[in-house]
Order: structure tokens, then sequence, then C-alpha cells
């Protein structure tokens, strides 16, 4: 006869058992507990393992949890000395990876201009997307096409689907003209528009369009031409 933790996670819909949400969703989409379950495998006879992750969590406290040690989960019924390693060595490891990483905050103009050393003095336009979470950190940056000496092609499709895939809440355009005009061309105009428009039927606000050159930068923003 199964034991109890696997009836319960097999009477789950496929759909919404944890390894599946997560194989199919990313891990963004689950919840604390499913991803502590995932780790700990099994439960036990009398707790099954959403329940297990359930009561580790609210032992140790979801704040606590990046931090614990294993004499915190020393003696919590249904977990043994090897899932108590295993849980204090993912959190460890997790740390490490992050350790001395600072997630870039754009407020203004000047930071995306410092920010794109790379493709100030380019000899072809490089259209560059800053993809941020609600407090205007960088989730990550990506170059999304490189163009001729004054022209570049984008869809709109190319700057979102990153977007939605990263959970992005706004999002910053910028690109470099190699001539040095800071002046953006009609195609920038039209381009900034249809992608602002994209942004609102996305629920994802293009939140600037930042023309750099060697010794300056342009908002449209700044300028009200969005």
């Amino acid at each position: 006869m199964p034991c109890r933790d696997r009836m319960l996670i097999m009477d789950m819909p496929r759909v919404e058992r944890p390894r599946e949400k997560l194989m199919r969703y990313g891990p963004e989409k689950l919840s604390d507990a499913e991803l502590l379950a995932i780790l700990l495998r099994t439960g036990t006879k009398e707790r099954g393992v959403m329940d297990l992750a359930g009561d580790v969590l609210k032992k140790i406290g979801q704040e606590n949890l990046k931090s614990v040690r294993f004499a915190d989960l020393s003696g919590q019924p249904g977990l043994g000395p090897a899932k108590a390693c295993e849980i204090v060595a993912c959190f460890e490891l997790g740390k490490r990876f992050l350790y001395g990483k600072k997630a870039n905050i754009y407020l203004k103009p000047q930071d995306i201009w410092a920010e794109l050393k790379d493709i100030r003095e380019q000899k072809k336009e490089h259209f560059v997307t800053f993809y941020l979470d609600t407090r205007n950190q960088e989730i990550k940056r990506d170059i999304v096409s490189i163009g001729t000496l004054n022209y570049n092609l984008v869809h709109p499709r190319e700057v979102f689907e990153p977007a939605v895939k990263n959970l992005a809440a706004g999002i910053i355009l910028a690109h470099n003209h190699p001539s040095g005009c800071l002046e953006p061309s009609d195609e920038d105009l039209s381009l900034t528009k249809r992608l602002a428009q994209a942004g609102k039927l996305l629920g994802i606000e293009v939140l600037d369009h930042v023309i750099v050159t060697k010794d300056g930068w342009m908002s449209f923003k700044q300028k009200n031409l969005m």
C-alpha cells in the first residue's frame, strides 16, 4: 500500500504537482512550500510532503530559511539528517552564488548612458532592452538587434518575449547613434510608439527610450516624445 504522501501527490492533478509545475511553468510560479517539497521529495506516513514542507516553513520562518542551520532542522518530525543537510546545502549554495551581486537600479537616463559604455562608439546601431522589476532593478539586459550605420530593425516580439519570460514589470529601451547626433529619427519615434502600445496591451510599461552617443544621451520621456 502506498504511503500517504505519495497518495496525496498522485491524487493531485498532474499540472498542479510541484515537479510538473516547475517543468512546465518555471520555478517562479511555485510557492515556497512547493519548492521545498521538491527538495524533500517524500513525506512520512503521518504527513504528506506538502504538509511537511509547510511545517518546516512555519517552524523556521520564510525570512530565516535562507540562513537555516542543521541544528535548526534537527529534531523536526519527518526530517532525517540527510534531508536536513540537503536543505542547508541548497540555501548555502544559493547564497554563495548571489554573494556580492547587486542589482543595478535605473532611475535616470544618465544611469542608462553610464551602463552602455560598450555600445556608445559602435559603428552600427545596437538596440538594447533593460528588463526591470517593480523597483526598477535590472532583471537582465539584452542586445535585441544590431543594425546598420543608421538603421535598426526591431520587432515588438523580440522585445517583449523576454520581458514576459522574465516577469518584467517594466522595460527601458536604448540604442546608440553612430553619427553622434542625439536627435531621434522618424523611425525611432515610430518604433517607440509601437513598442509603448504593445507594452500597454501586455501590462509591461515602457519607461523610457534613451539614445546614447560617445558624448551624451537623449531621453524620449524627458522630451515628452512618448
